[in-house]
């Protein structure tokens, strides 16, 4: 049975959605991976273009979620891992049955500014972290080792 995760971000249009995508890509055997905001928004159309040019991904007719929802839905996951910063992720719903809950902290894309080249670099600069925290998450969770070994930008809670 593949473990359920729920990535969570503050509107579920660019971190929380890519985390999903690269979970359901690279641990797709294991995992089964949603994603949910604390006030959904709109899909950011710039990490739309960045999984597409270059993990070949298509995320562009996905519907950003409410969080909230999962819990009136009773949806259960065996982890919750928030990816917008601190503050943000102490606003998730608590959520029931959860093994454990994990905060990783990433720059929103909604926040960036520049052209429209600068703004897509700096989205790549996201997605490449995302993708490398994911693909440590993976592997800690697959060893059983994830409590032993959380990497240091990373908190349990």
């Amino acid at each position: 049975m593949k473990k359920k995760v729920l990535f969570v971000c503050v509107h579920n249009s660019a971190r929380s959605q890519m985390a999903e995508a690269f979970l359901n890509k690279l641990g797709e055997d294991y995992f089964e991976a949603y994603s949910a905001g604390i006030e959904p928004g709109i899909l950011n159309p710039y990490v739309v273009k960045v999984l597409q040019e270059d993990e070949g991904i298509d995320i562009s007719n996905n519907q950003t979620k409410s969080a909230i929802e999962f819990v009136r839905e009773g949806k259960l996951f065996q982890y919750i891992v928030t990816v917008c910063d601190e503050s943000a992720a102490q606003r998730c719903p608590i959520f029931p049955g959860v093994r454990e809950r994990i905060m990783m902290s990433f720059d929103d894309p909604s926040t960036f500014t520049g052209s429209q080249e600068e703004i897509l670099d700096k989205v790549r600069v996201v997605k490449e972290q995302i993708k490398e925290e994911v693909k440590i998450f993976i592997e800690l969770v697959k060893s059983d080792k994830l409590k032993e070994n959380i990497p240091e930008n990373w908190k349990l809670g």
